[in-house]
C-alpha cells in the first residue's frame, strides 16, 4: 500500500469514541495494563464494540496521576486520573455522560487546564494520541510524510541545509548544531558511512529517551532514515539499554513494521534510497552512553571511550564516517522537515 492509502485506511477504522489508555511508564507500573484489559472487556459487555474503539497509547505526561485514560468523542473529551481496573466499567456507563462528567464520581483533569493548554508539544505531538505499536496511527498522524518529502522532492544537500537553518542543537547535552555535524559526515569521501542513535541514557531517572521510543518509536526511525539520506548511509543502528525493555519491544515492532510497509529496505519510496536498521541492545555499562565507547560496544568491543580526534563524523564505526545523535534530536527531524526550518526556529 501506498503511504496516502495507509493514511486513509487508518482514518477510516477510526470510530465515533476512542477510549486511549496509557499503558507505558508509571502508568503501567501502576497496573494501566489491566485497566485497558477491563476496559476492553466493559465495552464488549454493552455491546459497543462497534462504536468505541479502546487503544493502549504512550505516555500523556501526568504521570503522578496515572494510570490516565482519555475518553474522546464529538460530545466532550475526558481525561480520567488515577484509574483502577474497578473503575473501567463505570467509565464505559458513563460514556453518555462526557458532556457532564462532574456528575460522575471518577476522577477528572480538564483537557483545557493550564497543565495541558500552556504545552506546545512537537517530539511528543503523538505521545498519548496514538498506539506505539500500529504503524497505521503514526502515518495517519502524518508520519514518514518527511521522509516522502526528501526523497521525492529534496536533495540530501537540501536536507542537511534545512536542518541547519532550523538551528537544532543536540538534545543529548552538549547542544552542538546538528545541521554542522551532518555537513561534516556527508562531506566525507563516498563509501560507507553509518547513522547512530544513542538511546543509552544512563543518568538514573533520566527517562525522557525511554519515554520518547515507549510513545513514538516510528518518530525515531523516521528521523535516523531522513539523516541516512541526507549524509549517505545506508545502515543505522539504534543502541538502547537493556533497562528498558518496554523501549525495546516497541522498536523491534516498530522496524518489523517499517520493514513490511517498505518504509525501511531497498529502494523505498521507488526512489534509490536504500536502509536498514538494526537494534542494539547495552548490557547496563554507564560509560557506553559516551559516543566513543557507544560505538565500541556495537563493533562488540569493550566499552570504553577512545581519545578525539578523530571524531566519529570522520572515524567512526568500523573507521568508517559515522552520524551520532540521540533519541530526542533525531524525533525533532520529520517535524522540520514538513514544517520548514523557519518554523522551527521562530519557537526559538
Amino acid at each position: 500500500m501506498t503511504l496516502e492509502q495507509l493514511r486513509q485506511s487508518a482514518s477510516a477504522a477510526q470510530k465515533k469514541c476512542h477510549i486511549r489508555c496509557c499503558t507505558v511508564g508509571g502508568c503501567l507500573s501502576a497496573n494501566g495494563a489491566a485497566v485497558k484489559e477491563q476496559l476492553e472487556t466493559a465495552v464488549a459487555a454493552s455491546d459497543l464494540t462497534d462504536q468505541v474503539q479502546v487503544s493502549r497509547v504512550g505516555c500523556m505526561g501526568l504521570c503522578s496521576q496515572g494510570p490516565l485514560v482519555r475518553v474522546a468523542s464529538d460530545a466532550a473529551d475526558v481525561l480520567y486520573r488515577q484509574v483502577t481496573p474497578e473503575q473501567s466499567a463505570a467509565i464505559v456507563a458513563s460514556l453518555n455522560q462526557l458532556s457532564h462528567p462532574e456528575s460522575s464520581h471518577l476522577k477528572t483533569q480538564p483537557m483545557d487546564s493550564p497543565f495541558f493548554t500552556r504545552q506546545h508539544r512537537i517530539v511528543l505531538e503523538n505521545s498519548g494520541r496514538i498506539d506505539p505499536e500500529k504503524i497505521e496511527e503514526y502515518i495517519a498522524a502524518s508520519g514518514y510524510e518527511g521522509l516522502h518529502h526528501c526523497l521525492r522532492e529534496m536533495s540530501p544537500e537540501a536536507v542537511v541545509d534545512e536542518i541547519t537553518r532550523s538551528g537544532l542543537r543536540g538534545r543529548g547535552g552538549a547542544g552542538y548544531p546538528t545541521g554542522l555535524k551532518w555537513a561534516t559526515v556527508a562531506k566525507m569521501p563516498p563509501g560507507q558511512k553509518y547513522v547512530v542513535c544513542n538511546a543509552d541514557e544512563g543518568d538514573p531517572g533520566a527517562y525522557m529517551d525511554r519515554s520518547v521510543l515507549e510513545s513514538d518509536p516510528h518518530r525515531v526511525l523516521e528521523g535516523l532514515a531522513i539523516a541516512a539520506y541526507a549524509v549517505g548511509a545506508n545502515q543505522g543502528y539504534i543502541y538502547v539499554r537493556g533497562e528498558y525493555p518496554l523501549a525495546i519491544n516497541h522498536l523491534q515492532t516498530a522496524i518489523r513494521q517499517a520493514k513490511r510497509h517498505g518504509l525501511l529496505g531497498s529502494q523505498i519510496f521507488d526512489s534509490p534510497f536504500d536502509f536498514r536498521v538494526d537494534l542494539r541492545i547495552g548490557a547496563g555499562a554507564f560509560v557506553c552512553g559516551e559516543e566513543t565507547a557507544l560505538m565500541a560496544s556495537i563493533e562488540g568491543k569493550r566499552g570504553i571511550p577512545r581519545p578525539r580526534p578523530p571524531y566519529p563524523a570522520e572515524s567512526g564505526l568500523w573507521g568508517c564516517p559515522t552520524l551520532i545523535n540521540n533519541v530526542e534530536t533525531y524525533a525533532n527531524i520529520a517535524p522540520i522537515i514538513r514544517n520548514g526550518a523557519d518554523w522551527f526556529a521562530s519557537i526559538g
